[in-house]
């Protein structure tokens, strides 16, 4: 089809995207897809050739390259090779994958878990597969994309509250009635802001109005709680959230998603979510090290310590420089811009000067609040984070964002 002969809303949307990509691109302002050709640990990278101190990067403990993990994916492709023969249902299922999942369990204290192959995949089967037309799910309206996604996929009826606002979820569950099934989906801590959700309010408010709870812990996993286990370690509520969602590529360096919970819920997934009966089971490799890396969090919980230190240090200093970090009490620190273009050239600034930041801009986040949307790791030294910040700062002295 010529795209300039034919006169549609495809072919707006192909255009007005394709149209900003390249007017970002002749700007030099497109930072995006970036070629990393080698990961240093996880505090470094190599990209275009030159080392940047990566300050973007989802491995909040600094696993990737960790020799453990690395040992048990090569020890992996080495006994049962590269793939399997199809999906799990079928021929896929290796004694590897229950052993990955006997293992979630018991990180999570849940009876049971299912792995997916990817996290964004698992939140919009596990949402489609619970409810329906009859049906209602609650939403956060900062949750992550793939959990809206899948609360539209399901053709339940959609409702969303002001965020970690539970006066407003409140409002919401009082709509249903009565003898309705609802599902209230939040993250744990939210991708673009860094803050917590208000756990023991929300799951109160399951309780009193018979709602399930279902939980992403992509960004808590290794985050919260004194041993990495996540937000109910972290407020000291076990076993108030009913589906527990986490992914295997953010502090776990593999690639998946997992459901863990009561034995029933696991085994309702495995029979009725389309997901995990028409895709191809996880590789060898990746399950291999997604199973190491649960066990290395909790072998070596230093490294737990170790991200609380950063996060607070690279948040008060921030803070400290006169940035706005929004609600942020974890490691992913949102520096806020304002503008589109402004957060483009914060970047290009920071980039220039070897510290790996990338921008946030809408509609991914709000128009007037696009953001540098950096992290810190376990990996991190102190004086790598001081560095960055002064980096920060400059970029933000020379285009006006802080006085």
């Amino acid at each position: 089809m010529d795209l300039n002969n034919v006169n549609d809303n495809i072919t707006r949307r192909i255009q007005a995207m394709n149209e900003r990509v390249a007017a970002a691109r002749q700007a030099g302002l497109y930072f995006y897809n970036q070629p990393v050709s080698e990961l240093h640990g996880g505090a470094h990278v190599l990209v275009n050739g030159r080392e940047m101190g990566m300050f973007a990067s989802y491995s909040y403990l600094g696993l990737i390259g960790h020799p453990r993990i690395n040992a048990a994916a090569k020890a992996a492709i080495d006994r049962y090779g590269s793939g399997t023969h199809g999906v799990r249902t079928l021929a896929g299922s290796l004694a590897l994958h229950k052993e990955l999942e006997e293992t979630i369990a018991a990180f999570k204290s849940a009876e049971a878990s299912v792995v997916y192959t990817s996290g964004y995949v698992t939140n919009l089967a596990v949402i489609s597969t619970l409810v329906g037309r009859e049906d209602y799910v609650i939403s956060d309206k900062l949750n992550h994309a793939s959990i809206v996604d899948g609360c539209l996929m399901s053709g339940a009826k959609f409702l969303r509250f002001k965020h970690n606002d539970m006066a407003a979820l409140e409002e919401r569950l009082k709509q249903c009635p009565p003898d309705s099934a609802r599902l209230v989906v939040a993250d744990a801590v939210f991708s673009m802001d860094g803050d917590v959700i208000d756990l023991p309010k929300i799951a109160a408010l399951c309780r009193q109005y018979n709602a399930w709870l279902m939980v992403d812990e992509a960004h808590s996993v290794g985050v919260l709680g004194k041993t990495g286990r996540g937000i109910e370690e972290h407020f000291n509520l076990p076993g108030v959230i009913d589906i527990k969602m986490g992914t295997l590529s953010k502090t776990i360096p593999s690639v998946g998603g997992y459901i863990a919970g009561r034995r029933e819920l696991i085994e309702y997934l495995r029979h009725a979510s389309r997901a995990y009966i028409f895709s191809a089971a996880l590789p060898p490799a990746q399950a291999a090290a997604a199973k190491a890396a649960f066990e290395v969090i909790l072998d070596e919980p230093w490294r737990v310590e170790k991200l609380n230190v950063n996060a607070a240090q690279f948040i008060k200093g921030l803070k400290a420089r006169r940035f706005d970090t929004l609600a942020t009490e974890t490691a992913i620190v949102p520096v806020v811009c304002g503008a589109d273009e402004v957060a483009y050239s914060m970047t290009r600034y920071c980039q220039l000067r070897d510290t790996f930041v990338l921008p946030v801009v809408s509609p991914a986040v709000p128009v007037g609040l696009a953001r540098l949307r950096a992290t810190v790791t376990a990996a991190h030294e102190p004086d790598e984070i001081e560095r960055a910040m002064d980096v920060i700062e400059q970029a933000g002295l020379e285009l006006g964002v802080i006085q």
